[in-house]
């Protein structure tokens, strides 16, 4: 009776053990996979903001070069009566538009927000940009 007690003691002991080797190594499996996975996650979100940083800086490239194109005909039309004012201010009105967007993609940018949303953001400031073209195309 006593080797009986003695070796189910034994066999008993060496399960909990095993076991609990087990549960360690899983949970260090566990741990190493998450830590993997935010690494990843990360560094792709790094490559996706730098191509969201290229396309900030070319929004912000063609905005300076339209604003250009905009101030080199502001005396023109502030030369001309109240009807030719308001055409240019209103063409002038989605520029600014345009840098608001433009700036809303550099804010979601510096703040960290995710990828898909910066892309909204970008493509929407592409949006305006196209439309104070228009504008500046019919004054």
């Amino acid at each position: 009776m006593r080797k009986s007690r003695l070796s189910l003691f034994k066999s008993t002991s060496m399960l909990i053990s095993v076991v609990g080797i087990i549960m360690i190594i899983s949970t260090i499996l566990v741990v190493a996979y998450v830590a993997y996975s935010m690494v990843s996650e990360d560094i792709t979100d790094g490559i996706s903001s730098g191509t969201q940083y290229d396309e900030l800086a070319e929004l912000k490239s063609s905005y300076s070069d339209l604003a250009v194109k905009f101030d080199s005909v502001k005396s023109t039309y502030y030369a001309g009566g109240p009807d030719q004012i308001k055409v240019y201010n209103d063409a002038k009105i989605e520029l600014t538009r345009a840098n608001s967007a433009i700036e809303n993609v550099q804010s979601a940018l510096d703040a960290g927000k995710p990828s898909n949303e910066v892309d909204s953001r970008i493509e929407f400031a592409k949006q305006r940009l196209d439309a104070a073209n228009n504008a500046y195309n019919t004054l």
